[in-house]
């Protein structure tokens, strides 16, 4: 069902970005940010392929902090979303 896209092939009309899908077991997150803060809208995560017990735990303790550390990157301005 899923097709194979590469840069000699890529069509516009078939945009992508992140990790490719032959790449298992993935995670899709979407952050907003809202000056020094970022949300994390929950609604337009996935995750792609099976996760061991001990993975799941531990993206559940460093999401968090993964969150924190690019808040305080765009507090301190080592983060700058107008220069990425």
């Amino acid at each position: 069902m899923s097709k194979k896209t590469t840069i000699e092939t890529h069509d516009i009309s078939e945009s992508w970005w992140g990790l490719r899908r032959s790449v298992s077991a993935c995670v899709g997150a979407r952050l907003v940010q809202e000056g020094n803060r970022l949300h994390y809208l929950a609604d337009r995560a996935n995750f792609n392929g099976q996760f061991c017990d001990a993975d799941l735990r531990h993206l559940d303790q460093s999401f968090p902090v993964l969150m924190k550390q690019l808040e305080l990157m765009l507090t301190s301005g080592e983060l700058n979303p107008r220069h990425q």
